[in-house]
């Protein structure tokens, strides 16, 4: 990678060449696992206030199909204790413990690139009343401690600034902070890492849209803070370690998104200037508690990750009202009808597929419909732009569908772009039986599990699932002036990926992402002929076959 790039944009660039695997070399890794060294995967903070939070999504009835209703239609939960603790539970809480022998790990409702998760949490909230017999919950900024399902209340409000911090707050909201910690994921994965915190970032802000949605809640990406001030707002570490460093300074964290979390039926209003004010009220007080150390030791430094840290930060821009898609046609009825909170609980990322099983077409039809944006739909009205990610799929085994190549136009006015971008000896013909407001061409028929095989690393997942498919990815000609669209991109993508999981379990399947392929293997399969498209995420989708060595055990307390 060229270290003297000269823009930010440029830096980019490079680094997106740089991290790609290729067939006879990997991107830039540590080698070998430094198993002494595994990054503790929750964060905590010594001394911080702690709040225990209430287990209530069992109590939660809204079904699969609330998640895609139009707003209203799922009865408005009122902000307070128990509703925010089931957000978190069914975002960022855990959803089981998987022990073999004398190992014991945590899964959560958010998946991970190697189950690492460098993801971390925030809540922001006003003073939210009482609700029963629960306490109040005092205005302030907490992190959620998912593996005691707790909040750490890191910065309290003073009496004298309480009444200009709630008066930020429009009726009924609360704002989601997502943060990164880059050395969780570096440590196994090197420089390719800031790929899959970025991915990770979007799976977990499409987890928050869909929780959200269980409540009668949105939640919308604000494009207007800078990446300073919701770093500010969070009370981010300022002094932590990234890399290379053997001291017992914590690894520092770094500041991604926020989310607005508000009723679905509250109009739009722009909120960049009310962040900026309560980042500054933030800033006036001490922050409580002290961050652990994730490890004793870092063996490496990897110092594209923090080139690309910096010159994709975003600053102050203004507010991007929504974007409004002009698809009518509901989302058809799922066959599934077990309530959300249900299957949100029970995603998981399948290790191996069985290679004879089929997938109905009907399936694949409701898969492919909810990946479309639809107008108060989740997870898609969280971000304010028109789809940036197109799925091209590899299909093995679709029933009434012939295996073979094929696009999603989640945009479709980008088809002469795609198709000017993409070999010219494909068929792009409408899909005999699929429905007709689906964007959904055949771009060649062809037997391709040797092909996602190679692909993928040669992971046998990819050809013994059902589909596989690779995310395409649209780098804007702004990326150049504005870098930090390169994180945007991946946040789509790991929302798409989110879709697709949930998707996948009610359809009685399950989906496993794909951070290990090939990039221009696959850029030759489809006939990639611009930088203007790039694969930014594969994924796979079969029957599981489930290891009958693994124990599972409750999340909280069994």
């Amino acid at each position: 990678m060229n270290t003297d790039s000269t823009t930010p944009g440029a830096t980019v660039e490079a680094y997106h060449r740089h991290s790609k695997h290729q067939p006879d070399r990997h991107a830039p890794g540590p080698g070998h696992l430094d198993w002494a060294n595994q990054p503790d995967p929750f964060r905590t903070h010594a001394g911080a206030p702690l709040i225990q939070l209430p287990l209530v999504a069992d109590r939660l009835t809204t079904a699969f199909d609330g998640l895609y209703t139009p707003p209203g239609e799922v009865p408005v939960a009122s902000p307070h204790l128990a509703s925010v603790a089931a957000l978190l539970e069914l975002s960022l809480g855990l959803s089981a413990w998987k022990v073999h022998g004398d190992s014991r790990w945590a899964l959560r409702c958010n998946p991970s690139s190697g189950n690492l998760h460098p993801t971390e949490g925030y809540v922001v909230l006003p003073d939210l009343p009482t609700e029963g017999d629960l306490p109040r919950l005092e205005a302030g900024v907490y992190h959620y401690l998912s593996r005691d399902h707790r909040l750490e209340q890191r910065r309290t409000i003073a009496s004298a600034d309480r009444a200009a911090w709630n008066a930020l707050f429009p009726p009924g909201t609360l704002l989601m902070g997502l943060t990164s910690i880059p050395w969780r994921e570096a440590w196994k994965y090197g420089d390719r890492a800031f790929r899959y915190v970025q991915l990770d970032t979007g799976h977990a802000a499409s987890a928050i849209r869909h929780a959200a949605a269980t409540l009668g809640w949105r939640a919308r990406l604000l494009t207007a803070p800078a990446t300073r001030d919701v770093a500010r707002l969070l009370g981010m570490l300022t002094a932590g370690v990234r890399f290379g460093d053997d001291g017992n300074t914590p690894e520092a964290e770094e500041a991604e998104l926020l989310l607005l979390v508000e009723p679905s039926t509250t109009p739009w209003r722009p909120l960049g200037a009310a962040v900026e004010a309560l980042a500054d009220l933030a800033a006036r007080g001490p922050w409580l508690g002290v961050p652990n150390r994730l490890s004793r030791r870092h063996g490496h430094a990897w110092p594209h990750i923090e080139t690309m840290t910096e010159a994709t930060v975003q600053p102050r821009l203004e507010e991007m009202p929504p974007w409004s898609p002009n698809l009518a046609t509901p989302l058809p009825a799922s066959a599934n009808p077990s309530p959300a909170a249900a299957l949100i609980r029970q995603r998981r990322s399948a290790q191996r597929f069985d290679p004879a099983a089929t997938l109905a077409a009907s399936a694949l039809w409701r898969l492919l419909d909810a990946t479309l944006p639809r107008a108060g739909a989740a997870p898609w009205d969280a971000l304010p732009w028109a789809p940036r990610l197109f799925p091209v799929f590899m299909l093995h085994r679709v029933t009434g569908v012939e295996a073979g190549l094929y696009i999603l136009l989640r945009d479709p006015r980008r088809m002469d772009e795609l198709k000017a971008a993409l070999g010219e000896a494909l068929e792009w013909s409408p899909v005999t039986g699929a429905p007709e407001h689906l964007p959904f061409y055949r771009l060649r028929c062809a037997s391709l599990e040797e092909t996602a095989y190679w692909i993928s690393c040669q992971q046998e997942i990819a050809s013994d699932g059902v589909l596989t498919l690779g995310m395409l990815g649209g780098f804007p000609e702004g990326l150049t002036s504005e870098p930090w669209l390169y994180r945007q991109l991946y946040w789509e993508a790991g929302m798409v990926g989110q879709t697709l999981y949930l998707e996948a379990e009610a359809a009685g399947m399950r989906g496993t992402g794909i951070g290990c392929f090939l990039d221009d293997l696959f850029h030759q399969v489809i006939g990639l002929r611009s930088n203007r498209f790039q694969s930014l995420y594969h994924f796979t989708l079969g029957r599981p076959i489930v290891d009958s060595r693994l124990r599972t055990e409750a999340p909280y307390g069994g």
